[in-house]
């Protein structure tokens, strides 16, 4: 916790962040004007993990529950905490070198080498459409809707978005299109039209 606690020293300056660690004990941070959260941790690899790669680690244990909101904060409570103390961490030497190393580490553990790749890949999609029909609109388009409202389904979010990106693109005839990453071919159907 000693890590953490110098971390949360540093950076939370301004507002109020309460943290009740493993054991139970809670630590104060900031000066008490501004946003408040209050957070509880539930694993001890967060005391690191928090420091090493903020956004990530913090992100992923609000998701499988080892970070917990406490005394009626909620997630955009902290992440406005977060935000107004961010530029403190780019004007903090220590805090600075800090993020340079975790940056450096992240680079090596994220080598990517051929046979890495493929696995990688292999891993995301060979694993059926039975999956993505979960989630994805009927035509499997596999990035961002585009939303006008709040009322439009799925499906004509998607039919937004290839509109849009048509348009913007606009296509004469005998120009080609390499369609990367959008799903099933349903754009390349779309724009081929």
């Amino acid at each position: 916790m000693k890590l953490l606690d110098r971390f949360f020293r540093s950076i939370i300056r301004s507002g109020k962040l309460v943290v009740t660690d493993v054991d139970g004990n809670r630590h104060v941070y900031g000066d008490g004007q501004g946003p408040y959260a209050a957070i509880g941790l539930h694993d001890r690899k967060l005391y690191r993990d928090i420091v090493m790669k903020t956004e990530l680690s913090v992100g992923e244990a609000y998701m499988d529950g080892t970070l917990t909101m406490e005394d009626g904060t909620h997630l955009r409570d902290m992440l406005e905490l977060y935000n107004h103390n961010r530029r403190a961490l780019k004007v903090n030497p220590w805090l600075a070198a800090l993020a340079r190393g975790s940056r450096f580490f992240r680079r090596l553990q994220q080598s990517n080498r051929m046979g890495q790749a493929q696995r990688n890949v292999a891993h995301h999609y060979d694993i059926g459409n039975d999956f993505y029909k979960l989630f994805l609109d009927r035509n499997l388009l596999y990035s961002c809707a585009y939303f006008r409202n709040d009322k439009e389904s799925l499906e004509q979010a998607q039919r937004n978005k290839l509109r849009l990106l048509a348009a913007k693109m606009a296509l004469e005839p005998g120009q080609k299109v390499l369609d990367i990453g959008s799903g099933w071919g349903d754009m390349a159907l779309y724009l081929a039209q």
